[in-house]
């Protein structure tokens, strides 16, 4: 009868040396390098992980691609324009209500569903091209909806065949000058992974939307919220806490967004970056052509919410916007910290995995934390070293091939429109006080020393991790979620929350709270067994073992 390894026998090292064992020898070596031991914490410099690269062919990994990036993340949950998607069906099954990015009507009562539509090419068009067919369709949406934008996709066939999706937008957005129409070149196979597509809606974002309403909106403390995409509810949530605490939000990329608020972004005297990865290029090019100085802020976990409300009334400096903020904290807090009291009697000493996109794998760890729970194991699906390493790194990344697909805009101050939001003294001040601008230490240094952190997790090392560790709650997407239930794993999706939600503020971490109560006290999971596990099942071994 063989022993089974128990989990305190297994040293960082050893649980490492065992994900990579199945590899052939130059696989294991490149994966070796995406598979940290961290040592981060009280360190001068933090670990250097390999990130932002290609996943190896035959590995089944989280990722998705380029197209899935711009599509689905960034202009996916704009609810005033129109989105056409130039390629074969199959590509728009992400376009559409995959993700559950919600919207409302807003104060004006109009559109609150994201509309989206497929050119559905077919192999007619593969061989003579697309152009016509995209054109027909553009003119047909103009028609049906007479939106103020439509936005174009290219996929991968489009790319391979050459059709000219620019020059296509051109021609009609002279003819319907009320209707700014514009492309992106998002082909799937562009880039490493959805990242390149973050940052191919980004560039054309701000080239084509930002600053074309002149006129500002009204209120006070006017800030941007970046990465934030309303997934379950979380931008409600945290529009209404900015409600309560005087704060006018004038633009959220891209949850609950709209033609206007992208267009009147350089309004704002202040950018709030939620997620990292996915928007930090349009908040440096909104400071350096309007300057707008930007922050990074985390309203996921009760405790982090506080401390982003502090930060921007710390910002703006007024006392009576921080003693509202303070007042809406106090006022927020107690049912937060009576629930999270309540479920720690049974949380306490949990334990949970988070493999997610974005910054959600290091935000979530506060709300765990805050029930008492410990992250072990966490990593990104499409970082880039920046966000495991902290922005101080940026400076010695080396652009490779893939980073060249992606074009970089050259962005100056504007003549008319830059104004600088603090004089030099009031920035040296804040600075002085501990203030941090454009600052993100990324995920390690938030993370125990010796926790394994592992860059583009794989289904193989997926179940490997939890074979070894038996997490009592693991976290990650749609493609994880019932391979690792059928091991007799609670997993909570954090892309798009199964059917929960909110998670973000207060009241989101209430939500949380509550449910991963749930999950971690059934019992359910352990009297799970798949098909295999009940029958006998062939075996085999690989050529090189």
């Amino acid at each position: 009868m063989t022993k089974t390894t128990k989990m305190v026998q297994w040293s960082p090292t050893d649980i490492k040396d065992e994900l990579l064992k199945k590899y052939p020898p130059k696989v294991a070596r490149k994966r070796a390098k995406q598979i940290m031991i961290n040592e981060a914490v009280g360190a001068d410099t933090s670990p250097e992980i390999v990130a932002n690269v290609r996943t190896i062919p035959g590995i089944i990994t989280m990722r998705g691609c380029t197209y899935a990036g711009c599509k689905g993340v960034i202009m996916g949950p704009t609810r005033d324009i129109v989105n056409i998607v130039h390629g074969p069906i199959g590509c728009s099954f992400y376009a559409w209500l995959t993700r559950r990015n919600q919207t409302d009507a807003g104060k004006d009562g109009e559109n609150y569903i994201p509309y989206c539509f497929s050119t559905d090419m077919q192999d007619q068009d593969i061989i003579f091209g697309g152009e016509k067919k995209l054109e027909a369709a553009i003119i047909e949406a103009y028609e049906l909806f007479h939106p103020k934008g439509i936005c174009i996709f290219a996929t991968c066939p489009v790319g391979l065949i050459g059709d000219d999706i620019h020059a296509v937008a051109r021609k009609l957005s002279a003819q319907y000058e009320d209707c700014n129409i514009f492309a992106f070149s998002c082909e799937g196979y562009k880039g490493v992974s959805q990242s390149a597509g973050h940052h191919i809606a980004n560039n054309q974002v701000f080239t084509h939307l930002v600053g074309e309403n002149k006129k500002s909106p009204e209120g006070e403390y006017k800030i941007n919220l970046l990465g934030e995409y309303n997934i379950g509810g979380d931008g409600f949530e945290i529009d209404r806490i900015f409600k309560k605490c005087g704060i006018t939000n004038i633009s959220t990329f891209s949850g609950n967004s709209t033609y206007d608020q992208f267009a009147s972004a350089q309004h704002a005297d202040l950018s709030c970056v939620m997620c990292h990865r996915s928007i930090n290029y349009v908040a440096d090019m909104l400071e350096t052509k309007y300057g707008i100085p930007w922050i990074k802020v985390n309203f996921i976990g009760a405790r982090s919410t506080a401390k982003s409300l502090r930060k921007i009334g710390e910002y703006f400096g007024d006392p009576k916007l921080i003693k509202r903020i303070n007042d809406v904290i106090a006022e927020e807090m107690p049912e937060v910290e009576a629930v999270a009291e309540e479920v720690r009697t049974r949380t306490n000493g949990k334990t949970a995995m988070i493999f997610v996109g974005g910054s959600r794998a290091h935000h979530y760890q506060d709300l765990f934390a805050e029930m008492g729970m410990k992250t072990i194991s966490a990593g990104y699906e499409f970082a880039h070293r920046d966000d495991y390493e902290g922005r101080e790194v940026i400076p010695s990344l080396k652009v490779d091939s893939d980073s060249r697909n992606i074009e970089e805009l050259t962005v100056e101050a504007d003549e008319k429109l830059f104004k600088a939001r603090k004089t030099p003294d009031e920035v040296k001040a804040l600075e002085e006080a501990g203030f941090k601008f454009k600052h993100y230490e990324g995920l390690n240094k938030d993370m125990d020393n010796g926790s394994i952190i592992v860059d583009d997790l794989n289904q193989y090392e997926a179940e490997k991790l939890v074979e070894i560790l038996k997490p009592d709650v693991f976290c990650a997407g749609i493609k994880e979620k019932f391979s690792i239930q059928k091991l007799g794993v609670p997993m909570k999706q954090l892309h798009s929350y199964d059917s929960g939600g909110p998670y973000a503020g207060f009241k989101g971490a209430v939500n949380f709270y509550k449910e991963i109560d749930r999950l971690v006290g059934s019992k359910v999971w352990s009297y799970m067994k798949a098909p295999w596990q009940k029958n006998p099942e062939l075996t085999a071994t690989f050529v090189w073992e």
